[in-house]
């Protein structure tokens, strides 16, 4: 099965930092997209930042440059975001997606909340 895992989220205070993790299995994230994406209570949900396979590069949604980092550690098909200088309004469930069966992203994570307090 083709399946990814999010983790890492949690409580943190408004200055903080946090690592999110998403594990895939059933495929290559060196070989695919993976983006990471969240979706705050009552808010539409909203692109962070997405890795391209192998080195197709790195892109940021412009409000999410400076803080955000994106990485891939192909050893454990892992894919990473991290998090700084954090904020209350960064509070949402933070997904991750892979573009597995084409172009759109058709393979989603389960989501891990992130709360950040102030």
């Amino acid at each position: 099965d083709v399946q990814l895992q999010a983790s890492g989220g949690g409580l943190v205070q408004a200055g903080g930092s946090q690592r999110l993790s998403c594990a895939a299995s059933g495929f290559t994230v060196d070989d695919h997209p993976i983006g990471w994406f969240r979706q705050a209570p009552g808010k539409e949900r909203e692109g962070i930042s997405c890795i391209g396979a192998r080195d197709d590069g790195i892109y940021y949604a412009d409000s999410m440059k400076g803080r955000f980092t994106i990485s891939r550690d192909n050893a454990k098909n892992t894919v990473y975001l991290q998090m700084n200088s954090l904020k209350p309004e960064d509070t949402a469930i933070y997904y991750c997606a892979a573009a597995v069966g084409g172009s759109l992203y058709d393979t989603w994570g389960q989501g891990t909340q992130v709360t950040v307090s102030s």
